[in-house]
This record gives structure tokens, C-alpha cells and sequence, in this order.
């Protein structure tokens, strides 16, 4: 390469779709991608529909890392680390390797929330966040049955539905009263929940696992309400926390993720940030439709043409085929009442302002196909 390159810190959806989005605009600029993984190119989200699939984690992959450096005109670096960032120099370090920048991006993503649990077990708790994480799961479960999955939230139940239809045995261990607590409203989850327990998910909200022991091949958890549940592997789904240290040390300014401008600008020059990792004018949504959003505005910016992105209706939709379920939070700081309609599992709950304005909504069942006609009564997100 000549000249100093553009950098991506990261090779998940946030970095190699922004690369993809960035090489539609310019060709010729080098570029250096940094990956810690072996920078097989996959789709996330699929890590939490694969065992229903029969997937093999080498069945999600959909580019090797040649293909991905061909097909970007880049040079990727695996299993790498930076190790610290100098923004003033424009130079980042890899061990004691300096390289110099002309941008730098961070798509450094989540790392998943970590339980310090009693007993002697702790590495029977396995965190599916990566596709090598799927692989060890895979591995682990192979000739098993039963899984304790601790976390009741959207990907909690994810992972529910999709190991019960895999063939698993799965016990959901939470301390909240209704699945998906702060996402969704009581009813909407009491729907996916029915769904969920028909399907043979067995739940206990309320308590935690206290105690996690090793029963010959087996494992012992101890619940904080005094039940135990034996079973042979655990799943945590407990949430994500956006990886910032590096930002930090690096004197950038980190709140919950690493805060960033309307342009994806960090608080010191020619460092950028997007997705999981970001927080984008207060705002730290980890789905894909933001950062997409962010990967075409932010390409561009480093092309040369200063753009804000925006946000308009961001609906998720909820893996959970036993009861599909689509979820429009109201935008923050707007309140509103909410109206359930319908009956389980075809709930349609939406919420209004006192002038009548739809701020957000809960689909469920048969319900979830209006949410293209709702969508556009919505507010946006980040105008």
C-alpha cells in the first residue's frame, strides 16, 4: 500500500458493511482491516437461528477472509489486537508495530456481560457472541440434552426457540417478571412467552442461578429461590456491554459506548465509530438497521462528503417463530399510553401521545404484517 490507509478496527457487520459501503465511493484508497477473529465474513443474527437450521458454524460463513480482501481490494489483518491508539499522531500500535492512518474507524462491537457464579463450573457457561462462540457451543452440546440459559430478554428468547427447535432441552432462568422486560409490554410478552412454554421452553422468572456445580459429567444449578436444575451446559444471554476501553485509554470520549457526533465522528479528529460500539448522539441501538444507517452514512464522510445520518422508524424483528413478534420502542423521552387490541397470539399493542400520535408498537402473531403500514405514523428515531 501507499499512503496511509483508511482503518477498520473490526470485521463483524458494522465493520465490513461500512467497507463495502466506502468501496462503492472510493476505489483506490488503501484500506487495512483489523479483525481479532480469523475475519470469516457471517451474518450475526444467524448465530441465534443456526440450531434450528442444523447449521455448523462453517455452514454461516458466507466469505473467507481472501474473498473479503479481494472482493474489498484490502488488506485484512487476522487475529490481531491494537493495542493502543495515538490520535494525535494518526498512528495506532499492534504490539511494538506502528502503523499510521488517514482515518480510523472503530467497529470494535459488544462484549457480552459476564456473572461471576459460585462453584466449580464457571467454564461450562458458554456466551454465543461470535461464530467461533457458536462453534464451541456446538461442540460442547454435541450427544447433549439440557441447557440452562440464563437471560430472558430478545435474545434470550432467541436462542430459546431456536435451541427447543434444534432438539435441545432448554430451562430460561431470569430475574424479571415477563420476558423481555423494558422491550416489550406485559402483554405482547405474555404471548411470546405461551408461545415460547408450548413450544417446551421451561421458564423461572424471578430468581437467578446462586450456585453452578459439577455433577459428574453433568452440572447442578442452584437457584437464589432454592430450585435446582440439573443440566449439561449453560447459555448466558444476560445483554452486551459496547467494548470502549480502547477508546478510552486513547483519551476518547466514552459514555455507554463511544460517543460520536451525527457524522460518526469521535471527540478527537479522524477517528470514527459505528455500531455496536457507538453511541450516536446519546443513542446506543445494537440492531442492524441503525448501523446500516451509520455504514452509508459514514462511507460518505471518508469519501469526502460530510453527511449526518439519520434515523427514521427503526423496528426489530424478533426471532422467535413460535410467536413472531415485531417491536418499535417509542423514541426516548417520549411518553405515551399504551392500548392492547387483539387476542394472543395476535396482539397488536400500540403506543400514543395525548394528541393521538403513534410514538411505538408491540406486534405479535398474525399481527406482525401490519408493521409496514404502522411504520409510517412513526416518529423518527434521530431526525
Amino acid at each position: 500500500m501507499s499512503g496511509a490507509p483508511l482503518v477498520i478496527i473490526g470485521s463483524g457487520l458494522a465493520g465490513y458493511n461500512l467497507a463495502r459501503e466506502w468501496r462503492k465511493l472510493d476505489s483506490t484508497t488503501p484500506l487495512l482491516i483489523i479483525s481479532a477473529d480469523d475475519g470469516r465474513s457471517y451474518s450475526k443474527p444467524m448465530l441465534s437461528t443456526g440450531f434450528a437450521k442444523n447449521k455448523q458454524a462453517d455452514e454461516l460463513v458466507m466469505a473467507d477472509v481472501g474473498a473479503m480482501a479481494e472482493q474489498l481490494n484490502a488488506e485484512l489483518r487476522t487475529h490481531t489486537r491494537v493495542t493502543r491508539i495515538e490520535p494525535e499522531a494518526k498512528r495506532l500500535w499492534l504490539g511494538n508495530e506502528a502503523l499510521v492512518y488517514r482515518d480510523l474507524v472503530l467497529a470494535l462491537g459488544a462484549d457480552p456481560i459476564q456473572l461471576d457464579i459460585p462453584g466449580d463450573a464457571a467454564e461450562a457457561v458458554f456466551s454465543i457472541n461470535d461464530l467461533e462462540d457458536y462453534d464451541r457451543f456446538r461442540q460442547a452440546v454435541a450427544g447433549k440434552q439440557r441447557v440452562l440459559l440464563m437471560g430472558a430478554g430478545l435474545i434470550g428468547c432467541e436462542f430459546a426457540n431456536d435451541l427447543t427447535s434444534g432438539g435441545l432441552s432448554v430451562s430460561v432462568v431470569a430475574p424479571c417478571e415477563h420476558v423481555m422486560p423494558g422491550l416489550i409490554q406485559p402483554a405482547a410478552a405474555a404471548a411470546v412467552q405461551q408461545a415460547l412454554s408450548d413450544l417446551g421452553v421451561q421458564f423461572h422468572l424471578g430468581p437467578v442461578v446462586s450456585q453452578l456445580k459439577r455433577d459428574g459429567d453433568a452440572l447442578c444449578a442452584q437457584l437464589s429461590d432454592g430450585q435446582v436444575i440439573n443440566c449439561d451446559a449453560v447459555v448466558s444471554a444476560i445483554g452486551l456491554r459496547p467494548r470502549t476501553q480502547l477508546a478510552a485509554d486513547a483519551g476518547l470520549a466514552v459514555a455507554r459506548g463511544v460517543v460520536v457526533d451525527r457524522q460518526l465522528q469521535c471527540s478527537l479528529a479522524h477517528v470514527y465509530a459505528l455500531g455496536d460500539c457507538a453511541e450516536v448522539d446519546g443513542l446506543n441501538l445494537q440492531y442492524v438497521m441503525p448501523l446500516m444507517n451509520c455504514a452509508r452514512a459514514l462511507a460518505k464522510t471518508l469519501a469526502g462528503e460530510p453527511t449526518a445520518v439519520s434515523y427514521g422508524a427503526m423496528p426489530v424483528v424478533v426471532k422467535t417463530p413460535a410467536c413472531p413478534l415485531v417491536v418499535a420502542p417509542p423514541p426516548a423521552g417520549r411518553a405515551g399510553n399504551w392500548t392492547v387490541e387483539g387476542q394472543a397470539p395476535d396482539l397488536r399493542v400500540l403506543c400514543h401521545d395525548e394528541q393521538g400520535q403513534l410514538l411505538g408498537y408491540n406486534l405479535t402473531g398474525g399481527c406482525t404484517g401490519e408493521r409496514m403500514a404502522l411504520n409510517k405514523g412513526l416518529p423518527a428515531l434521530l431526525a
